[in-house]
């Protein structure tokens, strides 16, 4: 039997040429595993910080359809999981939707993919390391029962110095490779877990003792998410969903470095995308059966503290002691993202760079550690030049500029997506698997987020999206979203004059496999 390849080509040096393939770029090989790969795609994701700062909002948009709003937005990450997948297969390049979208769309579709995929991380970057911040802060006043201590997060000074060297020590770990990295990373997965499921099991037997007067009993209605009182509350509930899985496409980041790297991301996205799931689905269930969705009392949705649930429910829940460890847990969740979400931009920027999109002093791959070390260091100083300026001119600007985030997500999670069916267009009517994973799959997770980014775009024209601010009369959000959008549309025309070999489709060359021919 004899196969027509249609693997790219992967070979040469960072800077030389593979006839249009991929090309390998120095990277560690072999230093992730299965596992190690799960474990960065949840680390991402952050799945303590993100139930306690969205349980509430949620709760507040749905009511007690929160968990069917959950499976909702798994729903299109999984369909595009899949894409990811399958075009991983063919092309493990840590350049991952940048790369992809290239060979299916051509150069300009792709830089801006990349671009994408790189303002989404900065942005998430800068607030990671806000939350982390006020966290240390929270906890220190905490254990040490002082007001005082904690109300060091209010002092402007204080919280930017504090944030910066939060950045310095992710950077430091991050530029040190996936090993240190890895070690890092399984110690605060795991306690996120643990805590997690303390939580879940400890509100489930507070809900069985009837503790709390807000308690309301499980019911299987809580799936459907057609009993969602509005259209416009199951869009926002869904916007809020779809931000709790972002993150989990890093692991994909690493395919070079991964073992199998071919098939081990697509399976360690796939593990960490139902550990995500089950995580929010659990505690979820648990949390409202305990406390209830309202708006009073320990209710998830009271506004007083919907926008950080376990600081409310961390004590009542767990008791005193316990409950420190819920405030431990929400820490380490943002620090083992602020660290893990430095894959993905320096090793995309690393590609674009190796394949002439940006300058080629991003391309260099530390000579002992083999990583991205300018990327990595770049993109530290970045994210805190970003969060410092952002606090210092404006709490709204900061505000309206984490709410423009979820048009990155979608904007370039859609367009990977869709890059998987046209890649394989002259495969899908193969076999029926073909057409599942490669064309209907993606192509529906496609349609989902365009659609949510169409509705997102829409609504943030209305100035009280958001932090309620405007210019001339229109949003900020819209205008910090499409402006973050248009100025990589800028940078990408500078990149045009000094790459011009990469934007006419010489360096990574737009292109189909052929079918597999057998015999």
């Amino acid at each position: 039997m004899t196969q027509l390849e249609t693997r790219p080509q992967v070979g040469g040096t960072v800077r030389g040429r593979s006839e249009g393939g991929v090309r390998a770029k120095g990277l560690e090989k072999n230093s992730v595993g299965l596992l190690g790969s799960a474990v960065i795609g949840i680390s991402t994701v952050a799945p303590v910080y993100c139930l306690t700062s969205t349980l509430g909002s949620t709760a507040g948009e749905v009511g007690l359809q929160m968990p069917a709003v959950f499976l909702a937005g798994f729903l299109p990450m999984l369909l595009v999981a899949f894409a990811y997948r399958e075009l991983n297969r063919v092309m493990p390049d840590s350049g991952t939707s940048f790369t992809w979208t290239v060979k299916a769309f051509g150069p300009r579709v792709g830089w801006m993919c990349g671009w994408g995929l790189v303002i989404a991380t900065i942005i998430v970057l800068s607030n990671l390391a806000g939350v982390a911040t006020s966290y240390f802060w929270l906890l220190a006043g905490e254990v040490t029962g002082s007001d005082a201590i904690a109300a060091l997060d209010g002092n402007k000074a204080v919280h930017i110095l504090t944030c910066l060297l939060l950045i310095a020590v992710a950077t430091a770990i991050s530029y040190r490779g996936m090993t240190a990295t890895k070690r890092v990373q399984y110690a605060l997965v795991g306690l996120q877990l643990v805590v997690l499921a303390v939580f879940v099991t400890m509100a489930l037997q507070k809900a069985g003792a009837g503790a709390f007067d807000t308690g309301v009993d499980f019911s299987w209605s809580w799936m459907n998410p057609f009993a969602v009182q509005s259209f416009a509350a199951f869009t926002a509930g869904l916007s809020l969903s779809i931000f709790m899985y972002w993150g989990w496409d890093a692991c994909l980041s690493t395919n070079e470095e991964t073992t199998g790297s071919d098939r081990t991301p697509g399976r360690g996205a796939l593990i960490a995308m139902v550990v995500l799931v089950g995580s929010y689905l659990a505690t979820g269930i648990a949390a409202q059966m305990a406390v209830g969705s309202g708006d009073k009392g320990l209710g998830l949705a009271n506004p007083d503290t919907s926008d950080n649930v376990f600081a409310a429910l961390a004590g009542p829940v767990m008791g005193p002691v316990l409950g420190v460890a819920l405030f431990i847990a929400v820490l380490a969740s943002a620090a083992a993202s602020l660290q893990t979400t430095f894959i993905p931009v320096a090793r995309t920027v690393l590609a674009m760079s190796s394949y002439e999109a940006l300058p080629g002093s991003f391309s260099k791959v530390h000579p002992r550690f083999k990583v991205p070390g300018r990327a990595t260091v770049v993109a530290g100083i970045a994210t805190g030049a970003f969060y410092t300026v952002m606090t210092l001119v404006s709490e709204h600007v900061l505000i309206d500029t984490i709410y423009a985030l979820g048009l990155m997500i979608c904007f370039y999670y859609a367009l990977t997506a869709f890059a998987c069916a046209w890649y394989f267009r002259a495969e899908l009517f193969r076999s029926g698997r073909d057409f599942a994973f490669k064309g209907l799959f993606p192509v529906l997770g496609g349609v989902l987020l365009s659609a949510v980014f169409g509705k997102t775009l829409f609504d943030m024209w209305d100035p009280a999206y958001g932090s309620g601010s405007s210019v001339f009369g229109v949003g900020s959000v819209f205008v910090i979203g499409v402006g973050l959008l248009l100025l990589g549309g800028v940078i990408m025309t500078v990149m045009r004059r000094r790459s011009p070999a990469f934007f006419r489709g010489e360096v990574l060359t737009k292109d189909t496999p052929s079918m597999v021919v057998q015999d």
